[in-house]
């Protein structure tokens, strides 16, 4: 498989690859997020080969919301693992932003996903304004060490209602708090890419 095959576009450093880390976008952007290619510079920055991607519905459609279950969202994250599983040894971190982060989450959980980190931006907890809707229930089966970058203004989780359901994963979590930024994770004052990935390596060890 080829990156051409996820619509994945690699970020590469100087050296030999210490590992990989492949991101995904929420539910309505795409690769060209300008905050999966900070990321994916600083990850390429610090030696690691970085591919953001697609998911199969941005795959489909260039503008537009996810539909259906999300099981061909999650498949196209396997898929994107998979791929990038052939391009360099070491090392895989997987994750992304909002929609795409919790499709990883659910492909490490329910479908036998296997990385080494989950790196999740923006967690989408419940939908702004209805807490009651919290999206948990496959939470307790993620076995990876799981990072959440998240904003302290973020509508769709406060960084107390993390950090309570941070609790319900069994391997370790770190919450990197980026105070003041809303969903976007757009920040004045806060290096969130170089936070992010440091939190990233942390949770290797």
């Amino acid at each position: 498989m080829n990156l051409d095959e996820i619509a994945g576009i690699a970020h590469q450093p100087a050296g030999i690859p210490r590992g990989v880390v492949v991101l995904t976008h929420g539910a309505g952007g795409s690769r060209e997020s300008p905050l999966l290619i900070r990321i994916c510079d600083q990850w390429a920055a610090q030696g690691w080969l970085a591919v953001r991607y697609n998911l199969p519905y941005r795959r489909r459609r260039p503008k537009g919301p996810p539909s259906g279950s999300g099981a061909a969202d999650r498949a196209g994250v396997a898929e994107a693992v998979a791929a990038v599983r052939t391009l360099a040894t070491g090392p895989v971190i997987a994750g992304g932003h909002s929609y795409g982060g919790r499709m990883t989450s659910m492909a490490v959980a329910d479908d036998g996903l296997q990385i080494d980190t989950l790196t999740l931006f923006s967690y989408p907890l419940h939908p702004p304004g209805k807490p009651e809707r919290a999206r948990t229930e496959h939470l307790p089966r993620i076995t990876a060490p799981t990072v959440f970058t998240h904003g302290t203004s973020d509508p769709f989780a406060s960084i107390d209602e993390l950090r309570a359901v941070a609790k319900l994963i069994t391997a370790p979590t770190e919450i990197v708090q980026i105070t003041g930024a809303g969903h976007s994770l757009d920040s004045t004052t806060l290096d969130v890419p170089a936070l992010a990935v440091e939190a990233g390596l942390r949770a290797l060890n």
